[in-house]
């Protein structure tokens, strides 16, 4: 057997951006907070910011370098192949305390141009301002592990043109709203002077600071987007407008969707396992502290309205069921376990990783993982997973085979 056909242990790379929780990954991972900080994301892959670990022979190694030694080994050829040698997908979880920013990711061809674009005009890859970071698109899934809340795609121009009806502070965008363009009602309002967005957001704030809105209300999100993002030197934040723009879902535990590219969204409460391209692609729209790339967005956005598809999960077997997307870089597995009961996987043609949630699994070498705990499975890597006490819940990230 090859060196490289058992599992591995891994060990993920935490993100601490102002918006994340501060209990749910540390619990999850084992880990004291003492200073408080946010634990946004937990990031389980090969991204050369901040790839896992490697736990092989009592020594840690970063995942992406891992692969490197042997790509066409670890990945498999085919994989190996059509992702340049590169693992394909990052694996995340993220525990969203405070509304994340207004954002949309480039297709493939944009980001190949963009990051070209910026690569020339010398634009440092860690700069604040720089928008792309890789040359990579960053199609995306999510399943929902609590309550879950976000923003996705926007609404039909009727129900946008309803929602400035009802709030009076947008009788100025009466007009452009009446234009029957949702394109152009946008970009009016991405591109409106500073002056007009206070006239009209700061007499909103007024009026919604005493209201208790319910969660399924954008008005409840709108408030809470005030706290989170006050005025700053006077300046109210635009990406504000788009909470009644988009479609507000609520999903349950276990539910998911999925995000491609030119689709607007924001995450904005709940705990979420996602899986993406490995990318880092973001255009921001507002929210946020971080650069804000307003002509990109424009060019990239799907102005189409968008009836969200709620994934469930597709059973594959007694024990495993698929959250199926036309991504190419990635497929999200759900594996649950009653007690006693085994999960057998055969030599896979791509790698995968995965994660217990809930419970423990012994594999049929010895090897027990934990909740928290996440292991990696090089391609031709077959085990079986065993739930020995109790129920068990992991999730799987890996390459579709088509």
């Amino acid at each position: 057997m090859s060196q490289h056909k058992h599992l591995i242990r891994l060990q993920g790379a935490v993100q601490h951006y102002d918006w994340g929780g501060f209990d749910y990954i540390p619990r999850l991972i084992r880990k004291d907070n003492p200073a408080h900080q946010p634990f946004a994301e937990l990031w389980m892959g090969a991204h050369s910011l901040a790839p896992a670990l490697v736990q092989t022979n009592g020594a840690q190694q970063p995942l992406d370098q891992f692969i490197a030694q042997s790509p066409t080994e670890i990945l498999g050829a085919s994989v190996a192949a059509a992702f340049q040698n590169r693992l394909p997908y990052l694996f995340k979880i993220l525990d969203v305390h405070k509304m994340l920013s207004i954002q949309a990711h480039p297709s493939k061809a944009q980001a190949k141009a963009g990051f070209r674009r910026e690569n020339e005009q010398g634009i440092p890859l860690d700069a604040p301002h720089r928008t792309y970071r890789d040359d990579n698109h960053k199609p995306e899934i999510m399943v929902a592990l609590t309550d879950f809340w976000l923003l996705h795609g926007f609404k039909t121009l009727p129900d946008i043109q309803k929602a400035i009806a009802e709030v009076s502070e947008f009788q100025p965008l009466q007009a452009i709203a009446n234009q029957n363009n949702t394109f152009e009602l946008y970009r009016y309002i991405m591109e409106m002077p500073q002056t007009d967005i206070n006239a009209m957001l700061a007499p909103l704030q007024q009026r919604l600071a005493p209201t208790q809105a319910l969660k399924a209300s954008p008005d409840y999100w709108v408030k809470q987007a005030f706290e989170d993002h006050p005025p700053r030197e006077g300046h109210y934040d635009r990406g504000i407008f788009s909470i009644y723009f988009f479609n507000l879902l609520h999903l349950q535990p276990g539910q998911g969707i999925f995000q491609g590219a030119g689709i607007p969204h924001a995450y904005l409460e709940g705990v979420n396992v996602e899986l993406m391209a490995n990318s880092d692609n973001v255009f921001r729209g507002g929210l946020t502290n971080k650069h804000i790339d307003v002509p990109e967005l424009l060019k990239s956005l799907i102005f189409e309205p968008v009836t969200p598809q709620i994934l469930a999960g597709e059973a594959l077997s007694d024990t495993e069921w698929v959250y199926r997307s036309p991504a190419p870089d990635f497929e999200l597995r759900k594996i649950k376990l009653a007690s006693n009961q085994k999960h057998h996987c055969t030599e896979a043609e791509a790698p995968h990783t995965l994660m217990v949630l809930e419970g423990e699994v012994q594999t049929n070498v010895g090897q027990t993982y934990a909740r928290g705990d996440v292991f990696f499975a090089p391609a031709g890597c077959a085990y079986t997973l065993h739930a020995p006490t109790g129920g068990s819940t992991l999730f799987k990230s890996t390459v579709p085979q088509r």
